[in-house]
């Protein structure tokens, strides 16, 4: 094997979704930037597809679908220097446990590991705890700011687990041109999010006053950002695609107003205003100093997520918008959430980095020791495991072992029509008709 401080180390990247895989090969980047990344996508409902994969841009040296499964028994501990976790808790922790029980069946005498790496892609708003105790086990765990660093360190000391796993840096995507001034035409971006908020009269409502904007303000540029088009799935699960939305609403949307796709940086680049629930473009908007307005229309609430924005002097309203209101950020807010760092942003990642490297350097890594075992959560873990084929000692499931693992390169093209078909249909039954289900039970 080649040593690990003398070549250039090599990194796998797991992950679940396009905003995931997109967390996870930046991350691997900033940690170290001369690597080899091989990319792996869990299969599932929001494996990304060739188009989002483009959107996100972020690069691999190779790139494969994969279930959980067939991932925990394909990365052996002399392949990688470094394993990114970049999937949702329970895919995290189900790995957790399959690498742990994988790895420590190898009795080599010395025999080292990777050093595994998790965090989140964004804003942490809700399931804090939850959320952190499926992803303990890994050695690093990333905070995107101090303020998460306090509050995670704070989850593992209350229920005395070790945090010394956490480390404080910042999302890996943040970057791009300061913000100089307004543009011509001036362009208002409303950032739109795939579940927040999750009604069809909120998410009508929110869409209607963009456009009434575009009708008050025909001077302005007014850009409706999506995440996907429909039947393609993000992180979350979009019940109710603003696509269809706007094509369902009373007459054409003005000139000025128009239904976006491509990669949020780029829209940045021409942003004067954005404008948005709780989604995490609001940090990258931020950063590049972009006037920026988290809405308190549809009140302040935790199952939006913008309660995540108290105190940074971002929350308005539509009306204030309409009125010609211009926020201006708290700086102090800022420095705790790691954007707008005043070119402290580079240096961001030295901790991160630092750990990693020496964690590599170290001559043997103790076993990955998860929070929740069969012991500790015995009428929790078995399920989490169980829904990625393993069973509560980490070993694949009967069934799921003797299936032969699919081997090629990502989505194959001659493959491409009959999966996106057979996506498409399943999708169509989670968007479509379980919530027809869900009403007429209701009746």
């Amino acid at each position: 094997m080649p040593s690990r401080t003398t070549s250039s180390p090599r990194v796998a990247v797991l992950a679940d979704s396009d905003t995931r895989w997109k967390w996870g090969a930046l991350t691997a980047y900033r940690i170290q930037s001369d690597i080899r990344l091989d990319g792996y996508l869990l299969r599932g409902r929001a494996t990304p597809t060739v188009r989002q994969l483009d959107e996100v841009g972020a690069r691999a040296d190779s790139l494969r679908e994969i279930r959980g499964v067939d991932f925990v028994r394909s990365i052996d501990r002399t392949r990688y220097d470094v394993v990114v976790l970049a999937c949702v808790g329970g895919a995290v922790q189900a790995m957790l446990h399959g690498l742990a029980r994988a790895w420590g069946t190898e009795t080599a005498a010395g025999a080292r590991r990777p050093v595994v790496v998790t965090g989140y892609v964004g804003v942490v708003y809700e399931k804090l705890a939850d959320g952190l105790l499926l992803r303990h086990g890994a050695d690093v765990v990333l905070a995107n700011s101090r303020h998460d660093a306090d509050r995670f360190r704070e989850v593992y000391r209350g229920v005395g687990a070790d945090d010394g796993s956490v480390v404080e840096c910042a999302l890996p995507f943040l970057g791009g041109d300061r913000y100089t001034g307004e543009g011509d035409p001036y362009t208002v971006v409303f950032a739109a999010q795939p579940s927040v908020p999750e009604s069809r009269a909120d998410r009508t409502y929110l869409l209607r006053r963009a456009v009434e904007h575009a009708r008050r303000h025909p001077d302005r540029e007014v850009l409706i950002k999506l995440r996907s088009k429909p039947g393609e799935h993000t992180t979350h699960i979009e019940e109710l695609p603003y696509q269809k939305l706007a094509a369902k609403a009373p007459g054409p949307l003005p000139a000025n107003c128009r239904l976006v796709y491509g990669n949020m940086g780029e829209v940045l680049d021409r942003t004067d205003l954005m404008v948005t629930v709780s989604s995490t473009a609001a940090l990258e908007s931020l950063h590049r100093g972009i006037p920026t307005v988290v809405l308190t229309d549809l009140g302040i609430r935790e199952s939006l997520g913008n309660h995540h924005f108290l105190g940074s002097g971002c929350l308005a309203s539509w009306d204030e918008l309409d009125a010609g209101h211009r926020p201006e950020p708290d700086r102090e807010w800022l420095a705790r959430q790691g954007v707008a760092a005043e070119g402290e942003y580079e240096k961001a990642f030295d901790a991160a980095r630092a750990r990693v490297t020496e964690l590599r350097e170290a001559e043997q890594l103790p076993a990955i020791t998860p929070y929740y075992t069969p012991r500790t959560a015995p009428g929790y873990l078995p399920g989490i495991l169980a829904r990625h084929g393993l069973d509560p000692q980490g070993e694949p499931l009967p069934g799921y072992a003797d299936a032969p693992e699919e081997t090629g390169g990502l989505r194959r093209v001659a493959r491409e029509t009959v999966r996106e078909a057979a996506r498409g249909a399943y999708r169509h039954g989670v968007q479509r008709v379980a919530p027809a289900i869900r009403r007429w039970g209701q009746l």
